[in-house]
């Protein structure tokens, strides 16, 4: 009898330490208010037991007090510009929204534990004038609606993240012109926020490198805060490669081989098997090997910020396109124009307009359906997207339909 209860016991808290560690790869900074109470209280609980294992298995490490739980994640690829930051409001940060959450954020740090939104704007516009941003064409205004608009997604962002707590007021008239919103002002999530390994503002102006080049700038000073030092020795390599490999494989989506270094490559092949194994047992997930790479799927979609398929019209019109784009995978075009892609979307609309929102009839709904499709595949590594090119990915076959191929003498 005491045996039995001790294997219930057991499996109880191993299910508990899987379901805190898909809560913190889902959302990796918790507090517990809301409806992230509960995972705040399984990540707290088993904090001792998850930090060794996501420092051993990812080098990420993880922070827990009564007020937060932090995981610091270090993306595992610096080049993957899919997943921008988002809010409430539709579509994903632009450069201006980044620059205005970085702006509110230096604002908040010198704040008083309330603050309204007009007081953080009011901050945030003089902040804008700093020489600098000027000077790289950088211009702030509260003229237009969009730009309003475009602080009020900063403020939802802080909100969803839990460095704002809101207490009285609302957004949109903010927006209108008409009111305003009061905030708490959250210090502890605000203190543990930057999960970079070096402050962005410890990179020397000297390693910006040639400015007509700013994709190159943005690539070295992303790898100069989150450089790590490692041994020189073969444990140290080895440990750095299956850090980086795990990353992937639990952030990414899909995890090709062809993206892999000679060396990363070398390792999996002869790890593998433990290293899967590792990762699934502490996580739930489900290991899919294919030729062409790993994908590891999350059946109990808690991990999941990104489903495919989805619900809605933006869903539905997401997996008919990847259903065109996979079509073109299996005829052996190796890319698609994006017009083309638009072209098949207003084909969709009309013959599922009947279901659809009415929005998706009006003139040029199209573009708008087709470009929010592509974003999605392209988040969820089942396309490239270079421009006005799509270049569909292995993984994308998956939503694609095959005539069936009866072999045999036997038929069903």
């Amino acid at each position: 009898m005491s045996d039995a209860l001790n294997d219930v016991l057991d499996t109880q808290r191993d299910e508990e330490r899987r379901k805190a560690v898909r809560a913190l790869l889902r959302s990796p900074l918790l507090t517990p208010r809301g409806r992230q109470a509960a995972e705040y209280a399984l990540v707290r609980r088993h904090a001792g037991v998850l930090a060794e294992w996501f420092a051993r298995e990812t080098g990420w490490s993880l922070h827990t007090d009564s007020g937060v739980a932090r995981l610091r994640k270090t993306p595992g690829r610096l080049d993957d510009g899919s997943r921008a930051a988002t809010a409430r409001s539709k579509g994903p940060f632009s450069r201006r929204r980044y620059v205005l959450a970085c702006l509110a954020l230096a604002a908040l740090e010198r704040s008083e534990s309330q603050v309204t939104l007009g007081w953080l704007v009011d901050r945030v516009m003089a902040f804008a004038q700093d020489e600098e941003l000027t000077g790289a064409g950088i211009v702030f205004a509260l003229d237009k609606r969009d730009e309003r608009a475009d602080l009020v997604a900063v403020a939802q962002l802080l909100l969803e993240i839990g460095v704002l707590v809101k207490v009285a007021g609302d957004e949109q008239s903010f927006v209108n012109r008409s009111g305003d919103a009061l905030y708490d002002v959250d210090r502890r999530v605000l203190s543990v926020l930057l999960a970079t390994r070096r402050g962005p503002s410890m990179v020397a102006a000297a390693q910006d490198g040639p400015q007509d080049r700013p994709q190159e700038i943005l690539r070295d000073r992303l790898r100069a805060i989150t450089e790590e030092l490692t041994p020189d020795t073969g444990d140290g390599r080895n440990r750095q490669i299956r850090h980086t490999i795990s990353r992937r494989l639990l952030d990414d989506p899909v995890l090709y081989y062809a993206d892999l270094t000679t060396d990363e490559r070398t390792y999996l092949e002869r790890q593998r098997g433990p290293l899967l194994k590792r990762l699934t047992e502490a996580t739930g997930f489900v290991a899919e090997v294919r030729a062409e790479g790993i994908a590891l799927l999350d059946p109990t979609r808690e991990a999941t910020d990104l489903g495919m398929p989805d619900e809605g019209t933006d869903g539905h019109a997401t997996l008919l396109l990847a259903e065109f784009l996979s079509d073109r995978l299996r005829a052996g075009l190796d890319t698609v124009g994006v017009e083309a892609a638009e072209q098949h979307m207003k084909k969709l609309i009309g013959a599922h307009k009947a279901h659809w929102r009415k929005s998706a009839k009006d003139p040029g709904a199209e573009r708008e359906l087709t470009a929010l499709a592509l974003r999605r595949l392209a988040a969820l590594g089942l396309i490239a997207l270079s421009g006005q090119t799509v270049r569909p990915l292995p993984a994308l076959a998956r939503f694609g339909y095959a005539p069936a191929k009866i072999t045999g003498k036997n038929r069903v």
